[in-house]
């Protein structure tokens, strides 16, 4: 499993987000509060953020726990960002790929993290595997469960899905494929946020018209953040936030 975080809102610095909050994504890489499943977040980690009149993303990811990283505090305390998608991962297979498995995953203006594990990998998916096009195969960051689900969403988004769409899609065709998956998908484009609860908890802050944060868990304890029930599509930009249920895919 993962913990991820989405912001989009004022220009601020990294930190601000992902380090300073007493349960912000740094102290969740050792001690998360609402992770279901695995305790310890120390195998990989990224963030990718967005500079101002540039549509592709920057992204900084290692392959090592976040605490280790000596850089990335000097990094998250001047670099400064309005949308950003950061996470911290546990490996659904030890040391798979290293540093290519760590999220965020990018291609164009999107960045993607995947907070979740795929039940009977890799097997059960190579169905699905098999209906992306070779290219799209050999062009895979990593060999884990994560990079096949993004090659999955970033296919729809190429076809011009909207990126609720992609997601929904994607986690209802693996979870018929790979039942009692977890697919704790998140995705940004730098002006809109999708997400999905499957199998895991997810939250939501809004300020409407000023900031908007989807994460895995709070990182404080602001009464004002919103628990997603399990089994929904979220979609949400600077201003609004829409909670969709997903149905469970056909038997």
């Amino acid at each position: 499993m993962c913990r991820h975080i989405a912001y989009l809102g004022p220009e601020l610095p990294l930190g601000r987000l992902l380090v300073e909050p007493v349960h912000g994504l740094f102290r969740q890489s050792w001690a998360p509060r609402r992770q279901r499943y695995g305790t310890v977040n120390a195998d990989g980690f990224g963030v990718g953020w967005y500079a101002q009149d540039d549509p592709v993303p920057a992204r900084y990811r290692r392959p090592g726990p976040i605490w280790a990283d000596l850089s990335f505090a000097d990094l998250a305390r001047v670099v400064r960002s309005g949308a950003l998608l950061a996470a911290v991962r546990d490996a659904t297979e030890a040391g798979a790929d290293g540093e290519a498995a760590a999220a965020p995953f990018a291609a164009g203006p999107w960045l993607f993290s995947h907070n979740g594990a795929v039940k009977g990998w890799p097997a059960a998916l190579a169905p699905l595997a098999a209906t992306l096009p070779p290219a799209e195969l050999l062009s895979l960051e990593a060999r884990c469960d994560s990079a096949l689900v993004w090659a999955l969403v970033l296919h729809r988004l190429r076809d011009g899905d909207e990126m609720g769409q992609a997601l929904a899609d994607t986690v209802r065709e693996v979870a018929a494929f790979a039942p009692d998956s977890r697919l704790n998908l998140l995705l940004t484009d730098g002006e809109t946020v999708a997400a999905t609860a499957w199998g895991d908890s997810l939250a939501y802050l809004a300020e409407p018209g000023r900031r908007t944060v989807v994460a895995s868990e709070p990182y404080d304890d602001d009464p004002h953040w919103r628990e997603v029930p399990d089994r929904t599509l979220l979609a949400a930009t600077r201003t609004d936030v829409l909670l969709t249920p997903l149905k469970e895919p056909p038997a």
